[in-house]
C-alpha cells in the first residue's frame, strides 16, 4: 500500500484518540479510554509503516500536522472551541504547509 495513505490513516487515528482522550474524562470511562488505546496504538502503527518509505521528519511533521488540524476542527465542531479568525487562519497556513511538504517530499 502507499505509504502516504498509511501516514494520512495514522494522521486519522490521531485525531481519534485525542478526541477519545477527550471524552474518557481523565481515562475514568472504560469505553472512551478502551478507544483512546486502540486509536493511539493504531496511529503509531500506521506511522511507522509510512515512515519506511517517507523520510521521518516529513511524516512526523505531516502525523502532528493532521492531528492537530483535525482534533482543533473536532473541537470547534463538537466541544465548541471558539471558530475566531486567527485560529482559523492558521489552522490554513497549516494545511498549506502539510499539502507543501507532501510536494517537496520523496518516498523511497
Amino acid at each position: 500500500m502507499n505509504p502516504w495513505i498509511y501516514l494520512l490513516a495514522a494522521g486519522c487515528f490521531e485525531i481519534g484518540f485525542t478526541t477519545f482522550m477527550k471524552l474518557s474524562d481523565g481515562f475514568s470511562k472504560w469505553f472512551y479510554t478502551a478507544c483512546f488505546a486502540i486509536c493511539a496504538i493504531l496511529s503509531f502503527v500506521l506511522l511507522n509503516k509510512a515512515t519506511t518509505a517517507i523520510p521521518l521528519g516529513t511524516a512526523y511533521a505531516i502525523w502532528t500536522g493532521l492531528g492537530a488540524f483535525g482534533t482543533a476542527l473536532v473541537g470547534i465542531i463538537f466541544f465548541k472551541d471558539a471558530p475566531d479568525f486567527w485560529r482559523i487562519f492558521f489552522l490554513s497556513t497549516l494545511i498549506l504547509s502539510i499539502v507543501g511538504l507532501k510536494f517537496v517530499s520523496y518516498s523511497a
